[in-house]
């Protein structure tokens, strides 16, 4: 069985952002599933989507820097129409990428103990983000 719906994550500053409860909260047609694949594309190309590790925040900030160091605002990009953090964030979305494919068993996300999702959100105001969000398996 399939099924797609297209949910909203909360607008946040720049950072990296755990988000999974979020969007298991807005998706609980999950727990329908017995076995299965859930596909979660952001649809933006200045914000990304990474599943990494979800116990210390400080991953989440040491993340955000090593990717201001890999993509710095400060490179002569040519696209500067909307702002310095507009190339670098699509450079960075290009990089860390838009989806994710994370196995379903028996209703839930079958992630690693240590494991979230989290949203990158490359630009300093990216507003609120829309994912997409498909399910196909076996329904319980």
């Amino acid at each position: 069985m399939w099924y797609q719906k297209q949910i909203r994550l909360n607008a946040r500053n720049r950072g990296c952002h755990l988000v999974h409860r979020e969007i298991v909260n807005q998706v609980p047609e999950i727990k329908n599933y017995k076995v299965g694949m859930a596909n979660i594309f952001l649809q933006h190309t200045s914000a990304s989507l990474m599943l990494n590790e979800n116990a210390d925040p400080d991953v989440r900030k040491d993340m955000d820097m090593g990717l201001d160091k890999i993509v710095p605002e400060t490179f002569p990009y040519i696209h500067t129409d909307e702002g310095p953090d507009d190339m670098p964030g699509h450079l960075k979305s290009g990089i860390v990428g838009v989806s994710l494919n994370i196995p379903i068993t028996n209703g839930e996300l079958n992630t690693g103990t240590w494991q979230g999702i989290y949203l990158c959100e490359h630009r300093n105001y990216g507003g609120s983000r829309k994912v997409v969000v498909t399910l196909q398996g076996e329904k319980k």
